[in-house]
């Protein structure tokens, strides 16, 4: 099992080093890839919490990166691309990029949904000003969790269906760009 560990780590860092130049999709088979992506992430993260929708709802906007690729051996990095919807509407596309450095082994994939509790969150997010300083955790999807979740500085992180193993004690940030439609 471990043996695979590795390899994985130095996959995901090498995509997130090499496809972080295009946040969005260049042709229209990729871009439409992406939001089928996109919708059975999201279709998927609502079963594992049926209070979902009402928290999106509820929020001035949201970006949804499907699958977030992970990968560290020490250092580490994360990569993944979305959709941003400002008040249920596609605007545009996005990316995630990380990196951490500390006590970190492993590989994983999630869906990562960030949700602007108004629009100067968005505005930020759209603008590149949003950046996570330390080691974001988000609230892990379960049934109820998005109903209990809560912004800070307007912004809230939901994150659904990991897979993988990685154990981590790191420092990083995740940046993010945004391209409008």
């Amino acid at each position: 099992m471990w043996k695979w560990i590795i390899p994985m780590a130095a996959i995901v860092i090498s995509l997130a080093i090499v496809s972080g130049c295009a946040t969005a999709p260049t042709t229209a088979e990729d871009k439409a890839a992406l939001s089928r992506d996109v919708t059975t992430a999201l279709a998927k993260a609502k079963a594992q919490d049926p209070t979902l929708q009402a928290f999106l709802d509820r929020a001035y906007g949201y970006a949804i990166f499907p699958t977030v690729g992970k990968g560290a051996a020490g250092v580490g990095g994360a990569y993944g691309k979305g959709e941003v919807f400002e008040r249920g509407k596609k605007i545009g596309y996005c990316d995630l990029s990380q990196a951490t450095i500390g006590l970190a082994l492993g590989g994983q994939s999630f869906t990562e949904i960030v949700a602007f509790e108004n629009k100067a969150a968005l505005d930020a997010f759209k603008t590149g000003n949003l950046k996570f300083a330390a080691q974001a955790s988000g609230t892990a999807l379960k049934s109820g969790a998005s109903e209990n979740a809560k912004f800070a500085d307007g912004v809230s992180v939901l994150t659904a269906n990991p897979e993988g193993l990685m154990g981590e004690a790191s420092v990083g940030g995740q940046t993010f760009s945004f391209q409008p439609l």
